[in-house]
């Protein structure tokens, strides 16, 4: 099984997305996927893709301003969203399964045309940011969705870590998670059949083993959901080859 994994820009978070999907259960490649390092193409050989966290998105991509609280440097480019946006379109079109973590939850929804809050604030900060180390808040899950399904919850506890958030919903997604404040924090397809596994989340299941996150639905179960659904995958090729 390999699994590719966009890279963060920052080494030892992108090896805590490693040490979760990894999981020990089996063999799995985590293939680092990069501008310079990995030509898109090579998700042809993949059989799941991970969007991970990082700088935030450029707003050319999706109407925003340039000029923001905590914007990244004014030269920033968007290499970076193009090149994902790329493995992302490739990935829907081979049906293989896509998580989305935090800025992969925002890439996911701009690409379906949707918007962002481009920074939460002084009241999202209270909530949803520290600098440096990640906060925590309750959500609330709705019940008919497949967030619910796999998690086995209604709500909970999750570690959060962002300052920007989806405002304007994507083409064909649904909220399947909010925050106590309304933020949303999780998406999915609205009409998932015929559609490729897909399911984002706002907050960094790759880091809840880190102090006092005890409840495993919240990493444990969306990793395993995961990889079942590509094991779900790799078994319909090899029943189409035999």
């Amino acid at each position: 099984m390999k699994i590719g994994l966009t890279y963060t820009g920052t080494e030892w978070k992108h090896e805590n997305y490693v040490r979760w999907l990894s999981g020990g259960d089996r063999a799995i490649d985590i293939v680092r996927m990069a501008v310079g390092m990995t030509d898109e193409n090579e998700l042809g050989e993949l059989d799941g893709l991970v969007l991970s966290g990082g700088i935030d998105i450029h707003p050319a991509l999706y109407g925003g301003s340039m000029e923001y609280p905590k914007a990244p440097e004014p030269d920033w480019e968007k290499r970076r969203d193009v090149f994902e946006q790329a493995l992302l379109d490739q990935a829907w079109a081979k049906g293989i399964p896509v998580l989305g973590v935090c800025r992969g939850l925002q890439l996911i929804n701009v690409r379906l045309k949707g918007t962002l809050v481009q920074d939460l604030g002084e009241a999202g900060d209270a909530i949803h940011e520290r600098d440096g180390v990640d906060k925590s808040h309750e959500v609330t899950i709705e019940p008919d969705s497949l967030l619910a399904a796999v998690t086995g919850r209604q709500g909970g506890t999750v570690n959060s870590a962002h300052h920007q958030a989806i405002d304007g919903l994507g083409e064909g997604l649904r909220v399947n998670c909010r925050a106590v404040d309304g933020t949303i924090e999780g998406i999915e397809w609205a009409e998932p059949g015929g559609k490729p596994f897909m399911l984002a989340v706002q907050w960094h299941p790759e880091r809840m083993f880190i102090g006092d996150m005890p409840d495993v639905a919240f990493y444990r179960a969306i990793r395993g959901k995961f990889i079942q659904e590509i094991e779900k995958k790799i078994q319909a090729i090899e029943k189409k080859r035999s």
